[in-house]
């Protein structure tokens, strides 16, 4: 589950920059080597897991709307399963997104709001569809070709490929993604070019954050 954020959420002395892509692009190595560099990395994806722990509000809005066999044994909300159920009805994933996206907002925002200084990065996986890319001060994309993606997805969650290609179909085009970008990295290397290039742009997002 993904969901963008306002950039007003957080405290007015942090830059704040939305680090988007495609699927299986590459985003959470970016953000990992962003985090590694002491970035306040906020992965929307996480706070997504989080806000519905067992006993939590959420979790208990998603059950009376869904009813409990969304749930895995243990208790937890089987996310495999509410994927499978929401990318086959638009009208199942558009509830979904009215009980999650308003609580990953709220939680966003305390967590954001708690820093100051410096830069952020928002990990935003749909920035794109939700329309809220001019919600931030600077569009981060990783990105790579879809055939790319594709495979990687396949061998990432171990899904059929109907599914996989569902999954891509549903989120926005590389031509729309990059529309909106300030910044590319483009994923197609190492591991080693990918330190080279988030190396630079912490450098370069330092000194932004510094003139502002």
């Amino acid at each position: 589950m993904n969901i963008s954020s306002s950039a007003h959420a957080a405290s007015p002395g942090a830059l704040l920059i939305a680090l988007t892509g495609g699927i299986a692009s590459g985003k959470s190595a970016v953000a990992d080597l962003f985090a590694n560099l002491g970035v306040p990395v906020f992965d929307t994806d996480q706070i997504a897991r989080d806000v519905v722990e067992p006993g939590t509000a959420t979790l208990a809005q998603l059950i009376a709307a869904f009813g409990a066999e969304i749930l895995d044994p243990s208790g937890r909300l089987d996310r495999a399963r509410m994927r499978e159920r929401v990318f086959g009805d638009p009208a199942q994933r558009e509830l979904l997104e009215s009980i999650m996206h308003p609580a990953i907002r709220a939680e966003l925002s305390r967590r954001s709001a708690k820093l100051d200084g410096g830069y952020q990065i928002h990990v935003v996986p749909l920035l794109v569809e939700s329309g809220r890319g001019n919600a931030y001060e600077r569009v981060l994309l990783v990105d790579c070709p879809e055939e790319q993606q594709l495979t990687r997805l396949l061998a990432r969650d171990g899904i059929d490929l109907a599914l996989a290609q569902r999954i891509l179909a549903a989120q926005a085009g590389r031509a729309d993604r990059l529309a909106v970008a300030d910044d590319v990295i483009v994923n197609t290397g190492t591991l080693a070019d990918l330190q080279r290039f988030v190396l630079t742009l912490h450098r370069n997002y330092d000194l932004l954050a510094q003139n502002r």
